[in-house]
């Protein structure tokens, strides 16, 4: 054979767009395990990928965007650099440093759970020491209450009206994953307790940050929580098995996994209808017609999906549907700008 003939194995190597698949499953791997998402595998050694795989940075997306609804809510955001750094550091405060706070502190109370559920999670794995996770919980939990007090003086506040929402949310998340009350215990309660804080609070925040925190805001984010408990039962899908070896009452543990799931959808299409139709009711018509169509696509998702096989399709179904719950949140919250809060 010539010496000048490239042998198959060489010509593979030489082609740039030729990527060993081994070498994307693992990228994709430790991309997931960054995130904190289910089915990340351990095997990082890097302490800080591991104090953020803690933190679980996907779940920070939707407190961030609680604030983009509260300050479209207000009424009162302009876009000036000024107001882009202060909206930016609030999203801060919600989403890594305070929902940061929240999923380390929850891991550290769930540690006997995810022995059975996640074995390679950072802290049954034993990559992570205990003293170290008690650190980070205290150093987020700091700098979060000590951001939302710049944001009060800087919103001007006589009353700190962010450091306490900061105060109260982080006392919420202790009291969700800590005895004696572990409010996880109780599928509807602690998943209420779930939704409130991923979507009130967030917007309650921002909210105050750029406007006015109104009774009718604050009653109208608690009953939107109500679909965000939907999308907290959601979770529930993947620690069934130990959640039910622990005794912890979680809806799919209560009801069953069908049930659960019908229950799980019904609470995030029809509160966002009631929604709609509290928009109807203030004449935003428009945006009650946005807000509607925006809920089609998302009942499909959830037939195709969820449905079908939520053990299997959490993941899928989340990345599809729930893209359409929160631009639902933003279509409210400038409705409710729009007509003066």
């Amino acid at each position: 054979m010539s010496d000048s003939t490239p042998s198959p194995i060489s010509a593979e190597e030489n082609s740039p767009s030729v990527e060993n698949p081994e070498i994307a499953a693992d990228r994709g791997a430790q991309a997931r395990q960054l995130l904190g998402m289910k089915g990340a595998q351990s095997g990082e050694t890097s302490i800080w990928k591991i104090r953020l795989q803690l933190m679980k940075p996907i779940t920070w997306i939707p407190l961030i965007w609680g604030v983009v609804c509260g300050a479209a809510s207000s009424g009162h955001y302009n876009w000036t650099p000024e107001n882009f750094l202060i909206a930016a550091a609030c999203m801060l405060m919600s989403g890594p440093l305070l929902a940061g706070y929240t999923q380390t502190l929850n891991d550290f109370y769930d540690r006997e759970i995810d022995a059975i559920n996640e074995p390679y999670r950072p802290i049954p794995s034993g990559v992570i020491s205990i003293p170290q996770v008690v650190t980070q919980i205290l150093v987020l939990l700091l700098a979060g209450v000590g951001v939302a007090y710049g944001l009060d003086q800087w919103a001007g506040h006589t009353f700190p009206t962010i450091t306490v929402l900061a105060l109260g949310g982080s006392f919420l998340s202790y009291i969700y994953s800590a005895p004696p009350l572990k409010l996880k215990q109780n599928g509807w309660l602690g998943n209420y307790a779930l939704g409130a804080s991923y979507i009130a609070l967030p917007w309650w925040a921002g909210q105050a940050l750029f406007g006015e925190l109104t009774p009718v805001i604050v009653v109208l984010t608690l009953f939107y929580s109500l679909a965000g408990l939907g999308i907290a039962v959601v979770n529930d899908f993947k620690s069934v098995e130990g959640d039910r070896q622990l005794g912890l009452k979680s809806l799919p543990v209560m009801f069953g996994i069908d049930r659960a799931a019908w229950i799980c959808v019904l609470m995030i299409d029809i509160f966002q209808a009631g929604i709609a139709a509290y928009l109807l009711a203030i004449h935003q018509n428009l945006y009650a017609v946005i807000l509607i169509l925006l809920i089609i696509p998302q009942i499909t998702f959830q037939d195709m999906y969820f449905l079908r096989n939520p053990l299997e399709n959490d993941v899928k179904y989340q990345a599809s549907a729930q893209p359409f719950l929160v631009l639902g949140m933003l279509v409210a919250g400038l409705a409710l700008g729009h007509a003066g809060g």
